[in-house]
């Protein structure tokens, strides 16, 4: 069977294209979001692979939980993928959506896993030298690793850059053990 990355990316480019169409990307975004939280509920999981419930069922599911938030283009959308019973998908198609419309918007989500809390000074300094590097705007996300002992982990894209001091004894015990 295919992976679920795979499956959901040809969704997650209909989905981009439709909004974009329309000028509405923030809105199917949070319709995406909405819809994704829903399909990640174990209630609804459950519900999704049970034969026993009919489709009109299990999008009253996610048409009652949006309610009139959700447009009728992303209605539909959601009828398709019931359609072909790929509405577990959802999480994963608003991750590949949310990183289309970066790319569109020429931003980069850049993942910092730190020893400690970085400062809101740190923050912006570390985004401008990133924006400098790859030439966009950064979305960064922080998160807090106390194993690292000091320093940071950089992500970004395909390219990591440890920065770390866990990172430095791992580099430094291997070149004395060669």
């Amino acid at each position: 069977m295919l992976n679920r990355i795979t499956l959901a990316r040809p969704y997650a480019r209909a989905a981009f294209l439709a909004a974009s169409e329309h000028d509405a990307l923030d809105r199917w975004s949070g319709n995406l979001e909405l819809a994704a939280q829903v399909a990640l509920n174990d209630e609804v999981r459950a519900l999704l692979r049970n034969p026993r419930y009919t489709r009109e069922q299990v999008l009253g599911v996610f048409f009652d939980a949006g309610g009139e938030r959700l447009d009728p283009s992303f209605q539909s959308f959601l009828k398709t993928l019931d359609l072909y019973r790929r509405l577990e998908l959802l999480p994963d198609i608003l991750a590949q959506f949310e990183a289309l419309r970066r790319e569109s918007e020429h931003r980069l989500q850049v993942l910092v896993t730190s020893a400690h809390p970085l400062s809101d000074e740190e923050a912006e300094r570390l985004s401008e030298r990133l924006r400098q590097r790859f030439g966009q705007d950064i979305e960064l996300k922080v998160e807090v690793d106390a194993t690292l002992i000091g320093g940071a982990v950089i992500r970004a894209r395909d390219e990591v850059i440890d920065g770390s001091v866990r990172g430095q004894l791992e580099r430094l015990a291997r070149q004395v053990a060669a």
